[in-house]
């Protein structure tokens, strides 16, 4: 487990990969984890990693209360996906396995039927709740995202704009409008659950790809 070294390019890959379709290194809100790897990089994700550098742009703006984010910081390769070389590992690592018991005591046993029968009555519970009907707020946005000029790649952009990726938004279909000598701006529509996504974190994570894009505006927003 892990992402690697995060200064070198192969660590900032894995990074940019895990973050293709998350918005944050744990759950569904800035925590200790994102500070953790943020803490790690040297600086800023160049820009053909927009995942990468889409997430650091927006954990950035959350340094000065940092502190305050929720969860434990806990040691870097404890983060990101399993099956990834961790270089500062401890070579000591093998020998616990030594210390392993293989034959677990009856109080293990015991601890291990309390839990089956605590995620039962969970699972049980969770399946009631969910029967319960819950109305969503959502909305549907049309959103106008505009490139510096004709020179800017396109394809490039909508992908960009593609990674961000947050709880409650959902990306529709897209197509490029002509603006004016030769300069054609991104038209792309995505429906949002009002409470979980606002129009201002979408603009402030979309022009964050300042080397695309050179503004957001809200062309049609309509509820649902």
């Amino acid at each position: 487990m892990g992402f690697g070294d995060l200064k070198t390019p192969s660590g900032l890959k894995v990074l940019n990969d895990f973050l293709a379709d998350k918005s944050y290194i744990e759950g569904y809100v800035p925590s200790q984890a994102d500070i953790a790897v943020f803490d790690a990089l040297s600086g800023a994700p160049s820009a053909d990693l927009c995942h990468a550098l889409r997430w650091y742009n927006h954990i950035k703006s959350y340094q000065k209360e940092k502190s305050s984010l929720p969860g434990v910081k806990k040691a870097l390769v404890q983060y990101g996906p399993a099956g990834v070389e961790d270089a500062t590992e401890s070579k000591d690592d093998d020998d616990d396995d030594d210390d392993i018991d293989l034959f677990g005591s009856d109080d293990e046993e015991e601890s291990a039927e309390a839990k089956r029968l605590k995620d039962e009555r969970l699972a049980a519970y969770n399946e009631k709740k969910s029967k319960k009907p819950a109305l969503i707020a959502k909305s549907s946005i049309l959103l106008d995202v505009k490139p510096w000029d004709d020179e800017t790649d396109m394809a490039k952009l909508e992908e960009c704009v593609r990674s961000v990726q947050m709880d409650g938004l959902l990306w529709g279909s897209s197509k490029l409008v002509p603006v004016g000598y030769g300069i054609k701006k991104l038209q792309i529509q995505c429906v949002v659950e009002d409470d979980k996504v606002g129009t201002d974190q979408l603009e402030e994570q979309i022009t964050a790809f300042d080397d695309y894009v050179q503004s957001m505006d809200v062309a049609a927003f309509n509820k649902i």
